[in-house]
């Protein structure tokens, strides 16, 4: 019987129906791109920089700040304005100083008492600044204050604005360009590679529209999150964002058109090719995106809100990828054709484009699968051994920057000319009937002045002021002997706390730029207990729904784990002898724990699903042999997009920055290089059928 004319299916008929969803998909994202495009150059305007208002609410430096806040009627930041003359202040520098110091609190943004003191070698004055300034005012309030010092100032007298007021401005300035800076390098890495990769004229121009399509949504949810005060974003998630949509996007447009052309070989229409290549490699691009997703999101039960911001900053980056990689990408292959490849067209019938490169590799892991996995694992733990030398305490500030700052400077001449401390002390907030006792215990070694609010040693012409009682409490100011950002001084913070805590119906509570960076390290040390369970956790879960197996995913999660140490040990080398860093910011560890296993378990999941899919066919053996030489050029590319995409990090002048982009270049070339093309597949190769316990491929007879 003849099939009735209303249920017959005519292929062109659905070429052009594949064909015209494709346009109207194509449209509505560049419309939706025109739209939201514009809000990515506005995310400096919603950062938060200020180390203290990423603490928690338990924090004893959150609640002294909370309390501090009340003795100025609002938040203050302190900024320190240094005169300096080598070799001694001249009549006419103090009177200019005087002159300036009139005048600074007519500076917007400054609210409060200015005081001066200086030094006892006559070469330089202090000048402490309270600004109550938002972070993101903090760095218009600064500059004006440096530009009032500085044309006030005769010549040769040196002038900077330091301080914790001086350290946001300045990272305020870092960050505010980082949007354009490394949007533009980004994009370039990213388009060089691709050339590269595809030695075509026009084929680049595919992913690379689908990436910045996928920017501008993902900075749109971002700034929406940020202006609603659902995320505080700083400038540190911003960076990683880009780097990150440019690299896990990238990735997937290379994983979907290797399929795509594979599949162009295969069939005769576009529309089918692109069906097939969905069904393949869609299930490993999810997986990849989920696990990442997954991994960011475990930030947001991170202790401090700087972490938990970058949850849902990196999840929404990487889903927008996701979701734009699995609709506009293919759309536009679609609209393309078969000569969006040009020069190099795939046809019907055409032999596939493995490189013989990868089948000897294929070739050796079979051969010598036991060698081909122990040389790696002994590699990779020799690597780890340099973790024993990583010092995640935190960064100075005066090493903080891979360039020369103002406040930076300013903290220097602070250190030549007063006790190290000054500018930053250690504030003190207890009840008023115990501030004799208080003041009488916060004198331990290491504080070189303890005074009560609102009197400073110093300030020209005013005698000392009662202290300064608010709802019962008193403020108490601890000058420490050392700077502010080293060890010393959070020892010295240490014991401050244990004095004044054990002072009798004193209810004390330390805070300051000292006691934020102490408490920063605490919440970074619980947190790194936390969080790594639970990522493991995590990934584990997605690999099992995926490899439909429990001992694939723990051999995956231990040898992305293994990479990971191997990783922290060889950076940690390379930050000490050849970058010369300080050391590893106090976040260094967890950023790159969570980067790593999620971007390094990607890469393994585009591999074993492959090799799932060929083992059904051929069996295990066999099929890790094809799958590993079937896709390991265009893993290998997606692993070098995506640590050039972060290596891009480098270019600003943030230690913490260049720590995390280092890392995980590095550890992504591990992972790609090593542990997927050689330690993955060889165990996978020597276990044979045993990798997929306890699913049906391993009992196979």
């Amino acid at each position: 019987m003849a099939p009735r004319a209303g249920f017959i299916v005519c292929p062109m008929s659905k070429s052009r129906y594949a064909f015209g969803v494709a346009a109207l998909v194509v449209l509505g994202w560049f419309v939706a791109a025109g739209v939201l495009g514009p809000l990515s150059g506005k995310l400096s305007e919603v950062q938060t920089n200020d180390n203290a208002a990423f603490l928690p609410a338990s924090a004893e430096a959150t609640r002294a700040q909370q309390q501090a806040a009340a003795f100025t009627g609002t938040p203050t930041t302190p900024a320190v304005v240094v005169f300096e003359r080598r070799g001694g202040l001249t009549e006419p520098d103090r009177t200019a100083i005087a002159a300036v110091v009139a005048r600074l609190p007519q500076v917007a943004g400054v609210g409060g008492a200015v005081f001066a003191s200086e030094s006892d070698d006559k070469e330089a004055v202090q000048v402490f600044v309270p600004v109550t300034a938002g972070s993101q005012k903090v760095g218009p309030t600064v500059e004006a204050l440096r530009e009032l010092a500085r044309a006030g100032a005769p010549p040769g007298l040196v002038v900077h604005v330091a301080g914790p007021a001086g350290l946001v401005a300045d990272l305020v300035g870092v960050f505010g360009g980082i949007d354009v800076q490394l949007l533009l390098v980004t994009a370039g890495v990213v388009l060089v590679i691709l050339l590269v990769v595809y030695r075509s004229p026009v084929l680049w121009i595919i992913p690379m529209a689908s990436v910045g399509v996928a920017y501008a949504a993902a900075a749109a949810v971002v700034y929406a999150l940020a202006k609603n005060d659902v995320v505080d974003l700083n400038g540190q998630a911003q960076g990683i964002l880009t780097v990150l949509v440019f690299g896990a996007g990238t990735d997937y447009a290379l994983l979907l058109i290797a399929r795509y052309r594979e599949e162009l070989r295969r069939h005769d229409r576009p529309v089918d090719a692109m069906l097939a290549a969905l069904r393949g490699a869609a299930p490993a691009i999810v997986a990849s995106a989920l696990t990442v997703a997954a991994s960011m999101l475990c930030l947001l039960v991170s202790d401090l809100n700087s972490n938990r911001a970058l949850g849902p900053v990196g999840a929404a980056g990487v889903l927008a990828a996701l979701v734009v990689m699995l609709t506009l990408l293919p759309a536009l292959l679609l609209l393309g054709g078969r000569w969006a490849f040009w020069p190099l067209v795939p046809r019907p019938g055409q032999p596939g484009d493995d490189h013989p490169w990868w089948t000897r590799i294929a070739g050796f892991v079979g051969r010598n699968a036991r060698l081909a996995w122990i040389v790696p694992t002994l590699l990779l733990l020799v690597l780890a051994g340099g973790l024993f030398r990583l010092d995640a305490g935190g960064v100075p500030q005066s090493e903080s920057f891979t360039k020369t700052v103002d406040s930076v400077e300013g903290q220097q001449a602070i250190g030549r000319h007063f006790p190290a401390g000054a500018g930053s002390p250690a504030v003190v907030i207890a009840r008023a009937p115990a501030l004799d006792a208080v003041v009488a215990a916060a004198k331990v070694p290491g504080v070189a002045a303890v005074v009560p609010y609102p009197s400073r040693p110093g300030a020209p012409g005013a005698p000392a002021a009662p202290p300064k009682v608010v709802d019962g409490l008193v403020r108490i100011d601890a000058t420490l002997t050392d700077p502010a950002d080293g060890d010393a001084a959070a020892e010295t913070v240490r014991r401050l706390r244990e004095a004044v805590h054990a002072v009798p119906g004193a209810s004390a509570v330390v805070g300051g730029f000292t006691a934020v960076q102490l408490d920063t390290r605490a919440a970074s040390r619980r947190d790194l207990t936390v969080i790594i369970p639970l990522v493991l956790a995590l990934i584990t879960l997605i690999l099992a729904l995926l490899l439909r197996s429990l001992l694939a995913p723990l051999l995956l999660i231990g040898t992305v784990v293994l990479s990971f140490v191997a990783t922290l040990g060889l950076c940690t080398l390379l930050f000490e002898y050849v970058f010369g860093f300080a050391g590893a910011d106090t976040s260094f560890p967890l950023f790159a724990f969570v980067f790593l296993i999620a971007l390094g378990i990607d890469y393994n999941i585009f591999l074993m699903s492959r090799v799932r899919e060929e083992s059904g066919r051929h069996g295990t053996r066999e099929g890790t042999l094809r799958g590993l030489a079937v896709t390991g050029g265009v893993i290998t590319s997606a692993g070098v997009v995506l640590a050039a995409t972060f290596a891009a990090l480098a270019v600003l002048p943030l230690v913490a920055l260049v720590e995390v982009g280092v890392a995980v270049m590095v550890g992504v070339l591990l992972d790609t290089i090593v542990v997927r093309s050689l330690l993955v597949p060889a165990l996978a190769h020597q276990l044979g059928d045993r990798i997929w316990w306890p699913g049906k491929l391993a009992r196979r007879d």
